[in-house]
């Protein structure tokens, strides 16, 4: 059954258990709601939460045990032999992953049925063809190792899905009738619901770090399946991107340090266009314009920020990259060979990052006590040099957690960099020259037919940890910065 269908049955119980236990709690008063501890709602919702919570509680875990619980039973199912030298089982296991969602693909269209997938003796070649017709990813010929456990992973999961129906189901109708039979005009159903409800808070609240801690095991787990095969001294002091899908990488080249200058190269040149313009449109917003100018201008320039980031892209590859060519082209000065540059990519960048900065930095300005600049008019100060000894040093811890948010924000662009840019990953200081970014990078080495039991492939995990590491000690430094300035203005 498929889970959505799962859910919608799990609500259809919930709500039915809502009216029974709301009805026999007016009931159990002789139709006197006057004669109940609680309102008769929170008798409904009691029933309601007995039954939703314990089942969706047990959905969730089953669904994230069960992989884990499939993957151990067929990796032990994988002879050795099937492991190729410079490979492992884990990345034998995620080809058995793809084998077994391209052979349900394959049935869902017809190109192969039940008994020709469940047939020991199937013919590799042809399930290969079979799944290549269904538009289906094959790197290289299906193995009998790999198949056979591409068939016991499928018989796991199906098995695993129908057990957790019927335990979901019958969970539910367990709570429902708990939560119904305890239901009596001297039930505390508010408090109950009340704490219930405290508890799926906490647990909503917990949700984006449990989330961030999964991101960083994936990422964590995949690094290190890349650093059994390549070499991490050669990734992070190599100076040469050459990736080569010819073989098991041997042949490859994975230096980051080029994909990192280019990251950092075309970031600063995005920040020395964004921050000014952006601070001084901040500047100019909250303490000179006229709120009727005001009311008009900075909804245009938040406009900026709703532009999706390929309509940019396009922006950089068809107007920005053809005006800089003919400024510092050939026909120019003559430092431009191509209109894919640093400069192409971080003048458009700059523009799409300064709704970031000044809209933040116009809030924080605003929130500055208005009694300190009537200090500092009453001392004799001007406007601008309110402005200047004031109104900016008190709001420079929010001005700095605007740039850094900026920061993070043109770190991990993608689309402007890979159309206004180029691809080339190389040590320059020149800002007329084509280069890459290490999220650029991530995702070509991810798209198309990528081989996840080559280095070439996981390599794109090892570039993601390293940027995430480097942007998490950004925003450590950051912080520190915040909080020292913090501790003199209070």
């Amino acid at each position: 059954m498929p889970i959505l269908w799962l859910i919608l049955i799990v609500f259809a119980i919930a709500a039915v258990g809502f009216f029974l236990g709301r009805s026999r709690a007016l009931h159990s008063s002789g139709g006197d709601s006057r004669g109940l501890h609680s309102l008769p709602f929170y008798y409904g919702a009691n029933v309601a939460l007995k039954t939703a919570v314990p089942a969706f509680g047990l959905m969730i875990i089953w669904l994230l045990v069960q992989p884990l619980y499939v993957n151990s039973q067929v990796s032990e199912m994988i002879p050795d032999s099937a492991v190729k030298e410079g490979s492992s089982r884990s990345l034998v296991m995620a080809e058995v992953r793809r084998t077994a969602s391209g052979l349900n693909n394959a049935i869902a269209q017809g190109h192969l049925t039940e008994d020709m997938v469940n047939n020991a003796r199937a013919d590799i070649t042809d399930m290969t063809q079979r799944l290549k017709d269904a538009g289906q990813v094959v790197t290289a010929e299906i193995t009998q190792p790999v198949l056979r456990a591409a068939q016991s992973y499928r018989t796991l999961t199906s098995t695993g899905y129908s057990i957790m129906t019927v335990g979901v189901i019958l969970v539910a109708l367990l709570g429902a009738g708990a939560g119904w039979l305890q239901t009596s005009s001297e039930y505390r159903a508010r408090n109950v619901v009340e704490q219930g409800v405290s508890v799926l808070l906490f647990g909503a609240a917990s949700i984006a770090i449990l989330t961030t801690i999964g991101i960083v095991l994936s990422l964590v787990f995949n690094t290190w399946e890349f650093f059994k095969l390549y070499p991490a001294t050669e990734f992070f002091f190599g100076t040469t991107w050459a990736p080569s899908f010819s073989g098991r990488g041997g042949s490859s080249s994975l230096g980051i340090i080029p994909l990192l200058w280019g990251t950092f190269y075309i970031s600063l040149v995005a920040l020395l266009v964004a921050v000014p313009i952006g601070l001084f449109a901040a500047i100019y917003l909250s303490e000179y314009a006229s709120p009727r100018v005001r009311s008009f201008a900075k909804p245009m320039l938040e406009v900026l920020a709703g532009i999706p980031t390929i309509v940019y892209g396009l922006f950089a590859l068809l107007t920005v990259g053809p005006l800089l060519l003919g400024v510092f082209g050939d026909e120019g000065l003559g430092w431009m060979k191509a209109g894919t540059a640093v400069m192409t990519a971080g003048l458009v960048m700059g523009i799409m990052l300064i709704p970031f900065v000044s809209s933040l930095s116009d809030d924080i300005i605003n929130a500055v006590p208005q009694a300190m600049r009537d200090g500092s008019y009453g001392l004799g100060a001007t406007q601008s040099e309110t402005i200047r000894q004031v109104v900016l040093p008190a709001a420079l811890p929010g001005i700095v957690g605007a740039i850094l948010l900026a920061a993070s924000r043109a770190i991990g662009e993608t689309m402007i960099v890979v159309l206004g840019a180029g691809a080339a990953a190389r040590l320059s200081l020149n800002p007329f020259e084509a280069m890459t970014t290490v999220t650029a990078k991530i995702v070509s080495q991810l798209t198309g037919d990528a081989d996840f039991a080559s280095p070439e492939a996981l390599v794109a995990f090892a570039l993601g940890m390293t940027l995430f590491i480097l942007t998490l000690g950004l925003n450590i430094f950051a912080l520190y910065i915040v909080r020292k300035y913090r501790e003199q203005y209070e």
